[in-house]
């Protein structure tokens, strides 16, 4: 399967050299390209895309704020947006998740590496360690606003589906889950699909998220587990 892609950045030389290495993959296509995140969402009004790779600092319109409005209206399904940043910085990290992004990357990475997470997040992963998403939530969970009640959507859970999301927030590989409560990998990976389909969310890093915000999980602590 082909999977398009549309270019965000303001830079015409950087949307030339991300087009030139897509270009050169069989199964990937160019199907888009926009200067800030304001043209990136008149883009996708028009053009059908799996990914969006945006650069997160631009004119007009940035791509975090890009990325939140594009969740807000499809908040399940593609296009999925990798953001890509010259600046190495937890706070890019963390606003550019909590937008909805699917994954994170320096724009000085290998080109092996772009293709591979472009790869990943068609396929409806991440390309962000869960690990690495607790540790930036940890350090920012000021900004999230949890409260004492529960999202009401996770009502709609199983206990062991609630227990399979403790673990996810935990920062556990759907191995490691599997060895923690005993069933096979497969078994695991059904119940995240359910998961997020159920509570609507893109991917596990939302997941985690959603853990914060719902109070599921205390900043710096050990999550709770159910019973």
């Amino acid at each position: 399967m082909t999977v398009r892609v549309a270019i965000v950045d303001d830079q015409a030389l950087v949307r030339a050299g991300f087009r030139m290495v897509l270009d050169s993959q069989p199964d990937l296509e160019v199907v888009g390209e926009a200067i800030d995140g304001a043209d990136a969402l008149r883009l996708l009004d028009r053009v059908e895309v799996d990914v969006v790779v945006m650069d997160i600092r631009m004119p007009t319109m940035d791509g975090v704020e890009a990325t939140r409005r594009l969740c807000a209206d499809r908040p399940v399904g593609p296009p999925r947006v990798l953001m890509l940043t010259t600046f190495d910085t937890e706070a890019d990290a963390f606003a550019a998740l909590r937008a909805g992004a699917s994954g994170f990357l320096l724009k000085n990475v290998p080109p092996e590496e772009l293709l591979a997470a472009i790869r990943v997040v068609a396929q409806g992963d991440s390309v962000v360690a869960p690990s690495i998403t607790r540790r930036l939530l940890d350090r920012f969970a000021g900004q999230l606003g949890t409260g004492p009640a529960e999202d009401p959507r996770l009502a709609q859970l199983t206990e062991r589906e609630r227990e399979i999301l403790l673990l996810v927030a935990e920062g556990l590989s759907n191995s490691e889950i599997a060895g923690r409560v005993h069933v096979a990998e497969a078994t695991v990976k059904t119940h995240v699909g359910r998961i997020l389909a159920k509570l609507h969310l893109r991917d596990r890093v939302q997941a985690v998220v959603l853990a914060y915000e719902s109070g599921l999980v205390t900043p710096g602590v050990q999550v709770r587990r159910t019973t």
